[in-house]
């Protein structure tokens, strides 16, 4: 926005000062389009739980926020981005689908993420809930990116096993691979993108430092390796 006001300004005193002089005026054919474009704020939807709200992190330590910060990053331009996280500690793909209904969220999304479905493990919820409940909240994420399922990225569930609070209880991790063999299966037969980030907390063991303060939860070191992941494909999302 500034380079357009600058370009509008200077402009104008061309004219004028060529105006004085009787000399026809020569002026740069400023692309205004090109110029906006620049300033385009885009927005960017988060639903998930304590993985995506970030337990036991900073605000800009979670995943959503350095995502946030990496797009900017890779733009050459004005651009900003609008970001809305929807996700609480403790919630199951019920309480997800409940919070969305009580949101007034728009549909113009340009991008939003999903990471949901540990809590109904950890709470012992029936494996059909999430059966269910899954889809409906894909269905509803991309009802909120304009309808457009491209504009959707899934990640896999973290692994907790890999932690000290998990100790490698290997039961854990057999659930949770049945949450992600769903999910995965369920994105590849829609054509939706799905990131395998668990692989990243099954290190959690041997390097501690991808285990935040709380013995369970992400650090803000997994959660920038999350965003290596997601970040190719989301700037090819926003840049096409």
């Amino acid at each position: 926005m500034k380079k357009v006001i600058y370009k509008l300004l200077l402009g104008s005193f061309i004219i004028i000062s060529c105006t004085r002089n009787n000399v026809t005026p020569f002026i740069e054919n400023v692309d205004l389009e090109e110029e906006e474009a620049n300033d385009k704020i885009f927005n960017l939807l988060s639903l998930g739980d304590s993985y995506t709200i970030g337990q036991s992190v900073c605000e800009t330590c979670r995943f959503p926020e350095q995502l946030k910060d990496s797009i900017i990053s890779n733009f050459e331009s004005d651009g900003n981005i609008d970001l809305n996280v929807i996700a609480r500690t403790g919630w199951t793909t019920t309480n997800l689908i409940n919070a969305i209904l009580t949101e007034n969220l728009s549909s113009n999304y340009d991008l939003v993420t999903l990471l949901i479905g540990v809590n109904n493990q950890f709470q012992g919820k029936p494996f059909s809930v999430y059966e269910t409940e899954f889809p409906e909240l894909i269905n509803t994420a991309i009802s909120k990116t304009k309808g457009d399922k491209n504009n959707l990225i899934v990640l896999s569930i973290p692994d907790y096993a890999y932690t000290p609070f998990g100790n490698g209880n290997m039961n854990i991790s057999t659930d949770i691979d049945k949450y992600n063999a769903f999910a995965e299966n369920y994105c590849s037969n829609n054509d939706i993108v799905f990131i395998n980030i668990t692989d990243i907390t099954r290190m959690g063991l041997d390097n501690t430092a991808l285990v935040a303060s709380d013995g369970l939860h992400p650090s803000e070191i997994a959660y920038s390796k999350f965003v290596e992941k997601i970040l190719p494909s989301a700037l090819d999302k926003l840049q096409n």
